[in-house]
Protein backbone atom coordinates (compact mmCIF):
# COMPACT_ATOMS: atom_id res chain seq x y z
CA UNK A 1 0.00 0.00 0.00
CA UNK A 2 2.74 2.33 0.85
CA UNK A 3 4.13 1.78 -2.67
CA UNK A 4 1.24 2.83 -3.89
CA UNK A 5 0.82 5.72 -1.97
CA UNK A 6 3.70 7.11 -1.62
CA UNK A 7 5.20 10.42 -0.18
CA UNK A 8 7.64 11.41 -2.72
CA UNK A 9 8.26 12.41 -6.43
CA UNK A 10 10.35 9.89 -7.97
CA UNK A 11 8.10 7.06 -6.08
CA UNK A 12 5.16 8.63 -7.20
CA UNK A 13 6.33 8.41 -10.86
CA UNK A 14 7.80 5.09 -10.11
CA UNK A 15 3.74 4.56 -8.83
CA UNK A 16 2.16 5.98 -12.17
CA UNK A 17 4.41 3.94 -14.66
CA UNK A 18 3.48 0.51 -12.18
CA UNK A 19 -0.09 1.72 -12.83
CA UNK A 20 0.22 2.70 -16.77
CA UNK A 21 2.15 -0.46 -17.25
CA UNK A 22 -0.53 -2.83 -15.73
CA UNK A 23 -3.25 -0.39 -17.52
CA UNK A 24 -1.95 -1.15 -21.03
CA UNK A 25 -1.71 -4.73 -20.29
CA UNK A 26 -5.23 -5.07 -18.89
CA UNK A 27 -5.99 -3.95 -22.86
CA UNK A 28 -5.67 -7.55 -23.97
CA UNK A 29 -6.05 -9.67 -20.21
CA UNK A 30 -9.73 -8.72 -19.95
CA UNK A 31 -10.87 -8.92 -23.67
CA UNK A 32 -9.24 -12.71 -23.89
CA UNK A 33 -10.62 -13.68 -20.43
CA UNK A 34 -13.81 -12.07 -21.38
CA UNK A 35 -13.66 -13.92 -24.62
CA UNK A 36 -13.09 -17.35 -23.41
CA UNK A 37 -16.01 -17.39 -21.70
CA UNK A 38 -18.57 -15.58 -24.54
CA UNK A 39 -16.76 -17.91 -27.08
CA UNK A 40 -17.26 -20.92 -24.47
CA UNK A 41 -21.06 -20.87 -24.36
CA UNK A 42 -21.33 -19.53 -27.79
CA UNK A 43 -20.36 -22.30 -29.63
CA UNK A 44 -21.17 -24.68 -26.56
CA UNK A 45 -22.30 -28.47 -28.40
CA UNK A 46 -25.94 -27.66 -27.82
CA UNK A 47 -26.55 -24.37 -29.18
CA UNK A 48 -27.88 -25.09 -32.54
CA UNK A 49 -27.76 -21.16 -33.72
CA UNK A 50 -23.83 -21.03 -34.09
CA UNK A 51 -22.06 -21.47 -37.06
CA UNK A 52 -20.36 -24.85 -37.29
CA UNK A 53 -17.20 -24.81 -39.96
CA UNK A 54 -14.66 -27.34 -39.90
CA UNK A 55 -12.96 -25.88 -42.57
CA UNK A 56 -12.15 -22.46 -41.35
CA UNK A 57 -8.73 -22.03 -41.20
CA UNK A 58 -7.83 -18.06 -41.79
CA UNK A 59 -9.13 -14.58 -41.28
CA UNK A 60 -7.85 -11.72 -42.53
CA UNK A 61 -9.65 -9.50 -39.92
CA UNK A 62 -8.48 -11.63 -36.76
CA UNK A 63 -4.77 -11.80 -37.86
CA UNK A 64 -4.82 -7.46 -37.75
CA UNK A 65 -6.43 -7.19 -34.56
CA UNK A 66 -4.62 -10.08 -33.12
CA UNK A 67 -0.95 -8.86 -34.03
CA UNK A 68 -1.61 -5.19 -34.22
CA UNK A 69 -3.55 -4.58 -30.78
CA UNK A 70 -0.45 -6.38 -28.67
CA UNK A 71 2.00 -4.78 -31.43
CA UNK A 72 0.63 -0.93 -30.02
CA UNK A 73 0.67 -2.58 -26.56
CA UNK A 74 4.43 -3.31 -26.98
CA UNK A 75 5.38 -0.12 -28.48
CA UNK A 76 3.98 2.25 -25.46
CA UNK A 77 5.65 -0.34 -22.95
CA UNK A 78 8.41 0.39 -24.58
CA UNK A 79 8.79 4.35 -24.54
CA UNK A 80 7.10 4.51 -21.42
CA UNK A 81 10.13 2.07 -20.07
CA UNK A 82 12.65 4.22 -22.29
CA UNK A 83 11.32 7.83 -21.33
CA UNK A 84 11.04 6.34 -17.25
CA UNK A 85 14.64 4.53 -17.37
CA UNK A 86 16.01 8.34 -18.06
CA UNK A 87 14.00 10.13 -16.30
CA UNK A 88 13.82 8.19 -13.06
CA UNK A 89 17.92 6.93 -13.37
CA UNK A 90 19.06 7.01 -9.84
CA UNK A 91 22.29 8.66 -10.78
CA UNK A 92 20.40 11.53 -12.19
CA UNK A 93 19.65 15.12 -10.24
CA UNK A 94 16.02 16.00 -10.24
CA UNK A 95 14.77 18.48 -12.29
CA UNK A 96 11.63 18.75 -10.69
CA UNK A 97 9.98 18.47 -6.44
CA UNK A 98 6.30 17.82 -7.83
CA UNK A 99 4.48 18.11 -10.91
CA UNK A 100 4.90 21.49 -11.85
CA UNK A 101 7.55 22.38 -9.46
CA UNK A 102 10.96 22.41 -10.77
CA UNK A 103 13.67 22.63 -8.37
CA UNK A 104 14.92 26.27 -7.57
CA UNK A 105 18.17 27.17 -8.91
CA UNK A 106 18.98 28.66 -5.16
CA UNK A 107 18.22 24.97 -3.39
CA UNK A 108 21.30 22.92 -2.47
CA UNK A 109 20.88 19.35 -2.23
CA UNK A 110 21.05 17.83 1.00
CA UNK A 111 24.09 14.88 0.82
CA UNK A 112 23.49 12.14 3.30
CA UNK A 113 26.17 9.20 2.98
CA UNK A 114 24.75 5.65 3.72
CA UNK A 115 26.83 2.59 5.05
CA UNK A 116 25.05 -0.95 5.13
CA UNK A 117 26.68 -2.22 8.23
CA UNK A 118 25.61 -6.31 8.97
CA UNK A 119 22.75 -5.66 10.19
CA UNK A 120 22.01 -1.63 10.35
CA UNK A 121 22.39 1.45 8.47
CA UNK A 122 25.02 4.31 9.17
CA UNK A 123 24.07 8.00 7.78
CA UNK A 124 26.75 9.91 7.53
CA UNK A 125 26.00 13.86 7.27
CA UNK A 126 28.98 15.14 6.11
CA UNK A 127 27.68 18.41 5.63
CA UNK A 128 27.21 18.98 9.35
CA UNK A 129 29.62 16.55 10.61
CA UNK A 130 27.34 14.60 11.94
CA UNK A 131 25.77 10.65 11.40
CA UNK A 132 23.11 8.49 13.08
CA UNK A 133 22.59 4.54 13.00
CA UNK A 134 19.18 3.29 12.19
CA UNK A 135 17.73 6.98 11.52
CA UNK A 136 18.09 9.38 9.16
CA UNK A 137 16.18 12.39 8.67
CA UNK A 138 15.88 15.42 5.66
CA UNK A 139 13.71 18.61 5.19
CA UNK A 140 10.72 17.62 3.10
CA UNK A 141 10.51 19.46 -0.35
CA UNK A 142 14.49 19.46 -0.72
CA UNK A 143 16.23 17.27 -2.85
CA UNK A 144 18.50 14.54 -1.10
CA UNK A 145 21.79 13.22 -2.66
CA UNK A 146 22.74 9.55 -1.23
CA UNK A 147 25.80 7.87 -1.44
CA UNK A 148 25.41 4.16 -0.90
CA UNK A 149 28.00 1.63 -0.14
CA UNK A 150 28.46 -1.29 1.86
CA UNK A 151 30.94 -2.58 4.47
CA UNK A 152 30.87 -6.27 3.75
CA UNK A 153 28.20 -7.60 1.43
CA UNK A 154 25.46 -6.54 -0.90
CA UNK A 155 22.69 -5.02 0.21
CA UNK A 156 19.69 -2.60 -0.86
CA UNK A 157 18.61 0.49 0.69
CA UNK A 158 15.01 0.94 0.28
CA UNK A 159 12.60 3.55 1.20
CA UNK A 160 9.35 2.52 -0.02
CA UNK A 161 7.41 6.12 0.43
CA UNK A 162 10.82 7.66 -1.74
CA UNK A 163 11.93 6.14 -4.28
CA UNK A 164 13.13 2.80 -5.41
CA UNK A 165 15.80 -0.20 -4.57
CA UNK A 166 19.51 0.74 -4.66
CA UNK A 167 21.90 -1.53 -4.04
CA UNK A 168 24.98 -1.40 -1.50
CA UNK A 169 28.01 -2.92 -2.80
CA UNK A 170 31.92 -3.04 -0.78
CA UNK A 171 34.14 -0.94 -2.71
CA UNK A 172 31.52 0.58 -4.86
CA UNK A 173 29.60 3.45 -4.59
CA UNK A 174 25.71 4.21 -6.09
CA UNK A 175 23.67 6.82 -6.50
CA UNK A 176 20.07 8.32 -5.53
CA UNK A 177 18.57 11.68 -6.16
CA UNK A 178 15.18 11.68 -4.58
CA UNK A 179 12.79 13.94 -2.61
CA UNK A 180 10.10 13.96 -0.02
CA UNK A 181 7.45 16.13 -0.36
CA UNK A 182 5.47 15.39 2.74
CA UNK A 183 6.56 15.52 6.59
CA UNK A 184 5.72 12.48 8.91
CA UNK A 185 7.48 9.37 9.92
CA UNK A 186 8.37 6.43 7.43
CA UNK A 187 10.25 3.17 7.29
CA UNK A 188 13.29 2.05 5.26
CA UNK A 189 14.55 -1.31 5.02
CA UNK A 190 17.31 -3.47 2.92
CA UNK A 191 15.19 -5.99 0.42
CA UNK A 192 18.22 -7.75 -0.56
CA UNK A 193 18.89 -11.50 1.84
CA UNK A 194 22.15 -10.45 3.83
CA UNK A 195 22.60 -12.74 6.33
CA UNK A 196 21.08 -14.14 9.29
CA UNK A 197 19.64 -10.75 10.71
CA UNK A 198 18.37 -9.02 7.40
CA UNK A 199 14.64 -9.44 8.59
CA UNK A 200 16.13 -6.54 11.50
CA UNK A 201 18.19 -4.50 9.40
CA UNK A 202 15.18 -1.62 9.46
CA UNK A 203 15.50 2.13 9.85
CA UNK A 204 13.64 5.09 10.36
CA UNK A 205 12.89 7.79 8.15
CA UNK A 206 11.93 11.42 9.09
CA UNK A 207 11.01 13.68 7.01
CA UNK A 208 10.69 17.40 8.84
CA UNK A 209 10.11 20.78 8.33
CA UNK A 210 13.49 22.82 7.72
CA UNK A 211 13.25 23.98 11.50
CA UNK A 212 12.70 20.68 12.52
CA UNK A 213 15.46 19.13 11.14
CA UNK A 214 17.58 21.90 12.54
CA UNK A 215 16.57 20.79 15.54
CA UNK A 216 17.49 17.13 15.03
CA UNK A 217 20.60 18.35 14.00
CA UNK A 218 21.43 20.08 16.76
CA UNK A 219 19.85 17.04 19.05
CA UNK A 220 22.50 14.73 17.21
CA UNK A 221 25.47 17.33 17.68
CA UNK A 222 24.46 17.48 21.51
CA UNK A 223 23.65 14.17 22.25
CA UNK A 224 25.79 12.15 19.98
CA UNK A 225 29.25 10.30 20.62
CA UNK A 226 32.46 10.93 18.47
CA UNK A 227 32.84 8.46 15.59
CA UNK A 228 36.36 7.96 14.66
CA UNK A 229 37.68 4.56 12.80
CA UNK A 230 38.03 2.82 15.98
CA UNK A 231 34.29 3.18 16.65
CA UNK A 232 33.51 2.53 13.20
CA UNK A 233 35.22 -0.98 13.31
CA UNK A 234 33.58 -1.81 16.74
CA UNK A 235 29.66 -0.48 14.94
CA UNK A 236 31.40 -2.91 12.02
CA UNK A 237 30.63 -6.11 14.34
CA UNK A 238 27.95 -7.96 13.24
CA UNK A 239 24.90 -7.38 15.64
CA UNK A 240 20.91 -7.29 15.08
CA UNK A 241 18.12 -4.71 16.32
CA UNK A 242 20.69 -2.10 16.96
CA UNK A 243 18.61 1.03 18.83
CA UNK A 244 19.28 4.39 17.47
CA UNK A 245 22.55 6.08 17.86
CA UNK A 246 23.80 9.36 17.26
CA UNK A 247 27.61 10.68 16.40
CA UNK A 248 27.67 13.72 17.37
CA UNK A 249 31.23 14.02 15.27
CA UNK A 250 32.66 11.82 12.29
CA UNK A 251 36.24 11.59 11.34
CA UNK A 252 37.45 13.28 7.83
CA UNK A 253 37.72 10.96 5.47
CA UNK A 254 35.36 8.05 7.25
CA UNK A 255 33.13 7.53 4.41
CA UNK A 256 36.06 7.46 2.36
CA UNK A 257 37.92 4.85 4.03
CA UNK A 258 34.91 2.83 4.00
CA UNK A 259 34.45 2.99 0.23
CA UNK A 260 37.91 2.59 -0.02
CA UNK A 261 37.93 -1.05 1.96
CA UNK A 262 40.64 0.81 4.00
CA UNK A 263 39.02 2.02 7.75
CA UNK A 264 41.57 -0.50 9.65
CA UNK A 265 45.09 0.72 9.88
CA UNK A 266 47.75 -0.81 7.55
CA UNK A 267 44.73 -1.40 5.07
CA UNK A 268 45.42 -0.61 0.90
CA UNK A 269 42.15 1.54 -0.19
CA UNK A 270 40.76 0.66 -3.41
CA UNK A 271 42.24 4.08 -4.87
CA UNK A 272 45.45 3.07 -4.21
CA UNK A 273 45.22 -0.27 -5.95
CA UNK A 274 43.85 1.40 -9.05
CA UNK A 275 46.69 3.98 -9.35
CA UNK A 276 48.67 0.58 -8.85
CA UNK A 277 46.95 -1.03 -11.80
CA UNK A 278 47.12 2.44 -13.84
CA UNK A 279 50.82 2.81 -13.51
CA UNK A 280 51.68 -0.55 -14.79
CA UNK A 281 51.35 -2.69 -11.50
CA UNK A 282 54.30 -3.22 -8.74
CA UNK A 283 55.93 -5.83 -10.18
CA UNK A 284 58.55 -7.77 -7.15
CA UNK A 285 56.89 -5.03 -5.04
CA UNK A 286 53.16 -6.67 -4.98
CA UNK A 287 53.86 -9.27 -3.15
CA UNK A 288 54.39 -6.91 -0.16
CA UNK A 289 51.00 -5.83 -0.72
CA UNK A 290 49.57 -8.46 -0.51
CA UNK A 291 48.45 -8.50 3.37
CA UNK A 292 47.13 -4.72 2.56
CA UNK A 293 44.47 -6.32 0.13
CA UNK A 294 43.30 -8.51 2.88
CA UNK A 295 39.52 -7.11 3.70
CA UNK A 296 37.47 -10.45 3.97
CA UNK A 297 39.01 -12.29 6.74
CA UNK A 298 39.62 -8.80 9.31
CA UNK A 299 36.61 -9.95 11.48
CA UNK A 300 38.22 -13.31 12.02
CA UNK A 301 41.98 -11.86 12.67
CA UNK A 302 40.05 -10.00 15.15
CA UNK A 303 38.49 -12.57 17.06
CA UNK A 304 34.96 -11.97 15.63
CA UNK A 305 32.68 -14.54 13.19
CA UNK A 306 32.96 -13.09 9.94
CA UNK A 307 29.31 -12.93 7.89
CA UNK A 308 28.26 -16.47 6.99
CA UNK A 309 31.01 -17.91 8.64
CA UNK A 310 30.98 -22.17 8.42
CA UNK A 311 33.37 -24.13 10.94
CA UNK A 312 36.39 -23.60 11.16
CA UNK A 313 35.54 -19.79 11.33
CA UNK A 314 32.84 -20.02 13.52
CA UNK A 315 33.35 -22.57 15.75
CA UNK A 316 30.09 -23.43 15.05
CA UNK A 317 28.89 -27.40 14.47
CA UNK A 318 26.61 -27.38 11.29
CA UNK A 319 22.77 -27.20 12.24
CA UNK A 320 23.00 -26.35 15.44
CA UNK A 321 21.95 -24.48 18.40
CA UNK A 322 24.54 -22.39 19.11
CA UNK A 323 23.48 -19.23 16.90
CA UNK A 324 25.86 -17.02 14.86
CA UNK A 325 28.15 -14.26 16.56
CA UNK A 326 25.90 -10.85 17.08
CA UNK A 327 22.63 -12.03 16.39
CA UNK A 328 19.75 -11.67 19.05
CA UNK A 329 18.67 -14.79 21.13
CA UNK A 330 15.77 -16.80 19.66
CA UNK A 331 13.09 -18.59 22.12
CA UNK A 332 12.13 -21.92 19.71
CA UNK A 333 15.27 -23.74 21.00
CA UNK A 334 14.26 -23.87 24.65
CA UNK A 335 13.70 -27.79 24.70
CA UNK A 336 17.50 -28.01 24.01
CA UNK A 337 18.44 -26.31 26.94
CA UNK A 338 18.57 -22.33 25.58
CA UNK A 339 19.73 -20.98 22.77
CA UNK A 340 23.89 -19.87 22.32
CA UNK A 341 24.73 -22.81 24.95
CA UNK A 342 28.09 -24.60 23.72
CA UNK A 343 27.23 -27.90 23.12
CA UNK A 344 29.97 -30.89 24.22
CA UNK A 345 27.72 -33.56 22.12
CA UNK A 346 25.82 -33.24 18.81
CA UNK A 347 22.55 -31.86 19.78
CA UNK A 348 19.24 -32.73 17.87
CA UNK A 349 19.50 -29.88 15.48
CA UNK A 350 22.87 -30.89 14.23
CA UNK A 351 21.05 -34.00 12.35
CA UNK A 352 23.87 -35.05 10.12
CA UNK A 353 25.76 -36.47 13.43
CA UNK A 354 25.05 -39.15 15.75
CA UNK A 355 25.80 -38.56 19.56
CA UNK A 356 29.68 -38.69 20.23
CA UNK A 357 30.75 -37.95 16.51
CA UNK A 358 33.32 -35.97 15.28
CA UNK A 359 32.61 -32.40 15.89
CA UNK A 360 35.24 -31.18 13.51
CA UNK A 361 35.68 -30.27 9.92
CA UNK A 362 35.05 -33.02 7.56
CA UNK A 363 38.90 -34.13 6.60
CA UNK A 364 40.60 -33.08 2.89
CA UNK A 365 38.89 -35.78 0.64
CA UNK A 366 39.25 -34.29 -2.88
CA UNK A 367 41.43 -32.14 -5.15
CA UNK A 368 44.78 -33.28 -3.45
CA UNK A 369 47.59 -32.50 -5.25
CA UNK A 370 49.36 -35.50 -6.70
CA UNK A 371 52.34 -36.81 -4.98
CA UNK A 372 54.62 -37.67 -7.98
CA UNK A 373 55.12 -34.39 -10.56
CA UNK A 374 53.95 -34.65 -13.86
CA UNK A 375 53.26 -32.65 -17.07
CA UNK A 376 50.38 -31.47 -18.13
Amino acid sequence: MVVMNPSGDVAVQQRNLIIASTALMLLVILPVIALTFIFAWRYRASNPDSTYDPNFHHSTQLEVIIWTVPLLIIIALGAMAWIGTHTLDPFRPLSRLAPNKPVPADVKPLTVQVVALDWKWLFIYPEFGIASLNEMAAPANVPVTFKITSSSVWNTFYVPALAGMIYAMPGMETNLHAVMNHEGEFSGQSAHYSGSGFSRMTFGFLSLSQHGFDEWVAKVRSTGTPLDREAYLKLEKPSEAEPVRYFGSVDSGLYDAVLGLCVRPGQMCVSEMHHIDRTGGAADESAANRARLDYDNRRLESGDEPSGATFPASGRPPQGSVQPQGMMPRDQDLSRGGVNTPKTEPDQGQGNALPGANREPAPAQLNNRPTDSHEH
